[in-house]
C-alpha cells in the first residue's frame, strides 16, 4: 500500500512541476529548400539573342494565346518558377516598349511594399537594362527589360507558381535573382 501511495504522490508532484513551467509556442516555419549548385551554359537556340542560363533550368516556347515569335520561358522546375521572356525588334517604338514595361512593373504597387530599380550598362555589348525588384506579396517579384536602343528589346518577368508569400519564397527569390543578373550580364544580341 505504501508503494502505491509513493507512486501516486510522485506522479502528482511531477504533474505540479510540469504545470509551473512556461510553455512557449514554436514560431511558424517553412520547409527547408535545397538549392542546386550554380553552373551556367550559353544558350544560343534559335533566338536573336544569347545568354548564360543555369543548367538546372530549361527553355520552353511560350504557348499562351497572343504569344509572338521569340517569346520563350526559362523554367525552374524544382523551384516552381518561370521567367517569361518576350522579345521584339524595335520599329521606332522604344519609348512605347519602355513605358509598357514600366506600367506592367508598377501595376504591382497595390500589393508591393517597395519597388527598387537597378540599371545595368554594357557599352561594349550594347546592352542597357533596368531591373525592377518588387518587394512584398506580389505575383511577379522581379521584372526587367534590356535593349540595344537600336534594334532589339527583351522583357522578362519572374513568376512563382504559388500564392505570393514573401517570407516563404525569399530564399528561392534571392537564388533566382542571381540567375537573372547572370542573364543580363551575359546577354548578347545576335547579328
Amino acid at each position: 500500500m505504501k508503494k502505491h501511495i509513493f507512486i501516486v504522490v510522485t506522479f502528482i508532484a511531477i504533474a505540479f512541476a510540469m504545470c509551473t513551467s512556461t510553455l512557449t509556442p514554436k514560431p511558424r516555419a517553412y520547409f527547408r529548400i535545397s538549392l542546386p549548385e550554380k553552373h551556367y551554359s550559353r544558350i544560343t537556340e534559335k533566338l536573336p539573342y544569347s545568354f548564360e542560363m543555369p543548367q538546372y533550368c530549361h527553355l520552353e516556347d511560350e504557348q499562351s494565346r497572343g504569344a509572338e515569335k521569340y517569346w520563350t520561358n526559362i523554367v525552374f522546375d524544382k523551384m516552381n518558377a518561370k521567367i517569361h521572356l518576350s522579345f521584339k525588334y524595335l520599329e521606332n517604338n522604344l519609348d512605347t516598349l519602355i513605358d509598357d514595361s514600366h506600367t506592367l512593373a508598377y501595376k504591382h504597387t497595390i500589393k508591393a511594399d517597395a519597388i527598387d530599380k537597378k540599371y545595368y550598362t554594357d557599352d561594349s555589348a550594347h546592352v542597357f537594362a533596368l531591373v525592377y525588384n518588387i518587394k512584398g506579396n506580389v505575383a511577379s517579384p522581379i521584372q526587367f527589360f534590356a535593349t540595344d536602343s537600336v534594334k532589339c528589346f527583351l522583357r522578362g518577368s519572374l513568376y512563382f507558381n504559388a500564392t505570393p508569400n514573401k517570407d516563404s519564397i525569399a530564399p528561392v527569390l534571392d537564388f533566382v535573382a542571381q540567375d537573372i543578373t547572370q542573364l543580363i550580364e551575359t546577354l548578347r544580341w545576335e547579328k
